[in-house]
């Protein structure tokens, strides 16, 4: 093994190691103390320079206007200001490259179908090359409710739908504890298609896929949001807090009320949480109830 391959294999268990320990802290909150990793910043640079070598693209950066949200929840004292997206009419121009396989014009689909017909040949980032199947979302094209998650995995990219392995099979019976069916909501992610070892998404990607996520959203015009898992969260809200803090508020995204809960996943691995998970879904039921 030379310096160049050995250099690389250290910051690839450097990042591994540490998404570990982000996971931790999503159980402990507070109590775990977690601190960034030697290099661990430069591995994540270095993993996403490897994957753009490999598949080469063309991606622009995307201009998205934030404004901080006034009303902000707080947890044993401790602030949580996710921001609120506002998309202004006229501003948001998003650059259409042709090596990106996408419709020009997909921006102004008037539905569900004309966008997933426009967006699904999709080759923006490298996961485009990786996947077997695009996974726009399914479910009630004018719900009330959305259910983002954080990727696809194995058994979503192979079917091209969203939550029907393991983890979704448990979404459903959750669904269904609070008289909700998944033909009653909308389910997607942030990401329509699957990373690599299923590992989390990169920051270059979430910022590929997130206009399409919000078309998807300005289309249903749901009253509620719920994020499945603190990827999803952390992604939509523009904010760092972890899954504990982020659990305790609701918050706004361009005017819809955001509820977070555990990722469906995470039970399967860790059924302590399917108590604070059952407590979500009460209190998101009461809101749903509560709407016009």
């Amino acid at each position: 093994m030379n310096e160049e391959n050995f250099q690389n294999t250290q910051n690839y268990i450097l990042l591994k190691i540490e998404n570990y320990l982000r996971q931790q802290a999503d159980l402990y909150g507070e109590d775990l103390l977690f601190f960034n990793l030697p290099n661990s910043e430069e591995a994540k640079r270095n993993t996403e320079k490897d994957e753009l070598s490999t598949n080469p693209v063309s991606e622009p950066s995307m201009q998205t206007l934030f404004e901080t949200e006034k009303n902000f929840s707080t947890n044993g004292g401790r602030k949580i200001k996710p921001k609120t997206v506002v998309e202004e009419e006229g501003l948001f121009q998003p650059v259409v490259d042709k090596s990106w396989n996408i419709d020009p014009n997909w921006n102004e689909s008037q539905s569900l179908d004309e966008l997933n017909s426009k967006i699904k040949n999709c080759l923006k980032c490298p996961l485009g090359s990786s996947r077997k199947n695009f996974v726009f979302g399914t479910g009630n094209p004018n719900a009330k409710l959305v259910l983002i998650g954080e990727a696809p995995g194995a058994d979503e990219d192979e079917q091209g739908e969203p939550f029907v392995g393991r983890a979704g099979q448990l979404l459903t019976k959750i669904l269904s504890a609070v008289q909700l069916s998944r033909e009653e909501v909308f389910i997607c992610n942030i990401l329509k298609c699957r990373p690599p070892n299923n590992r989390e998404p990169l920051p270059s990607e979430i910022e590929a896929c997130e206009p399409f996520l919000r078309k998807q959203i300005n289309l249903i015009s749901p009253k509620v949001i719920l994020c499945l898992g603190r990827t999803a969260a952390q992604a939509l809200l523009k904010t760092n807090a972890s899954l504990t803090e982020l659990r305790n508020g609701v918050y706004n995204y361009s005017g819809i009320k955001v509820l977070v809960t555990y990722h469906p996943a995470a039970l399967l691995r860790n059924p302590n949480w399917k108590r604070p998970t059952w407590e979500d879904m009460q209190r998101l039921r009461k809101m749903y109830d509560e709407l016009e």
